[in-house]
């Protein structure tokens, strides 16, 4: 009877171990797959925030190009030059606050073409400005005002382009 009574119990403990084991293992898997889950989530909040700060870059920049040839062309026509330099004003201010910003999150391979951008549209500001002013440095005229807005947007579809690369945006263009 000793024999029988420790069988049954080495029975009823080797049920209850196992069925404890295989709960635990369940619960560490289920903890695994949370955890997998959340680093997804964080990797794709990640990917979608980087996108929303390419996407306000380009079109800061944009608009400050656009901004700067407005008023170039507005030169010598008065009764144009207040609404299109305060057009010019807002958006240089927003250029430099996005930039601001893009310059804490940007990886370098794109914060390179961006800082370009962005200096060169500073430059390009003083001479309009310079202009706008009557007061021209060696060689500021519309005419290289001109040439230097040409050059920029070039700049901008480079800059464009790694924005692209990094999202993997230009791997879907590659058979265009």
């Amino acid at each position: 009877m000793g024999t029988a009574t420790l069988v049954a119990v080495v029975g009823v403990v080797g049920t209850l171990l196992s069925a404890l084991l295989t709960q635990r293992a369940a619960d560490r898997g289920r903890r695994r797959e949370q955890q997998r889950a959340e680093e997804l989530w964080e990797r794709r909040s990640e990917a979608l925030e980087l996108r929303a700060c390419y996407v306000a870059v380009n079109t800061a920049a944009r608009h400050y190009l656009a901004a700067l040839t407005d008023v170039l062309h507005a030169l010598g026509r008065e009764t144009e030059l207040p609404s299109v330099r305060q057009r010019l004003t807002a958006a240089r201010d927003q250029h430099r606050e996005v930039y601001a910003e893009a310059q804490m999150r940007l990886p370098d391979r794109v914060l390179g073409p961006a800082a370009t951008v962005s200096h060169q549209l500073g430059a390009l500001y003083g001479m309009v400005r310079r202009l706008d002013d009557g007061m021209p440095g060696p060689g500021d005229s519309p005419a290289a005002v001109q040439r230097d807005i040409d050059a920029l947007w070039e700049r901008l579809r480079e800059m464009r382009r790694a924005m692209r690369a990094d999202l993997g945006a230009a791997r879907s263009d590659s058979g265009r």
